[in-house]
């Protein structure tokens, strides 16, 4: 039987003993029906993995036994930065789940001319903390004990301006004559992908894409959706660059 995982905010510690989180509690109990003494498994984020134990149901809330710490990494080979056009919510939570499943190592939003979806200040902290809290679900599910991080907004003026990225940069480009399997390999440095929004990125963005060394990548004769492209290619780079 498979062993729930539950993201556990501070640090842990062998031995420790310690409730969980109001929403784990919920799950642990009402959805999976976990019982005192059975098996669950906690991180943190730093890395690893801890086997622990229910030690106590009080009504709602849920004690734990915190045991050996396991050195357990299930990440990419290398790390992929998915520059993401803002969707609408339903499209653009399912881009950051399955992007977590398939091993992305940073989620950078970016907000486009042809973004359907515009956020202000307080919705901009809005939507960070509720994708984060998609990204957290989303590593219990798949066992990455390193959640990904999720960055505020950018314009696309302001990605291409941004220090520190990949070397290797992809323009999801349904025109492009370049294909995800001429350029999967030798991206040991890691990657970055630029997907636009529903309606793609506008024409200046493009050529500021292109100015910045992004090269057009296409995934096929067929144009496919904004939450489908950036996931088709990164599933296509990790069949290919061997993650799996």
């Amino acid at each position: 039987m498979r062993i729930a995982r539950f993201f556990i905010d501070p640090p842990l510690e062998t031995s420790l003993r310690l409730a969980l989180p109001e929403r784990a509690a919920h799950h642990a109990t009402r959805v999976l029906r976990l019982r005192v003494g059975d098996a669950v498994t906690l991180f943190d984020g730093r890395g690893g993995e801890y086997v622990a134990s229910i030690a106590e149901i009080r009504g709602e809330a849920v004690s734990v036994e915190v045991g050996p710490w396991q050195d357990v990494e299930r990440e990419a080979p290398f790390a992929i930065v998915l520059a993401q056009g803002l969707s609408t919510a339903e499209r653009m939570d399912l881009t950051v789940q399955k992007a977590v499943e398939l091993g992305v190592a940073t989620i950078q939003p970016l907000s486009s001319e042809k973004s359907v979806v515009r956020l202000d200040a307080r919705r901009t902290e809005s939507r960070l903390a509720h994708w984060r809290r998609i990204v957290l679900a989303a590593c219990e599910q798949c066992g990455r004990n390193r959640p990904p991080e999720v960055r505020a907004p950018l314009s696309v003026a302001a990605l291409c301006q941004e220090t520190g990225m990949p070397a290797a940069k992809w323009l999801l480009a349904p025109d492009a004559t370049t294909r995800v399997r001429d350029v999967a390999r030798g991206l040991d440095a890691g990657l970055i992908m630029a997907a636009g929004p529903e309606a793609g990125f506008s024409e200046a963005e493009t050529r500021a894409l292109l100015a910045a060394g992004y090269m057009p990548v296409q995934l096929g004769p067929r144009i496919l959706r904004t939450e489908t492209a950036a996931l088709a290619a990164i599933g296509a780079v990790n069949a290919i660059a061997g993650d799996g």
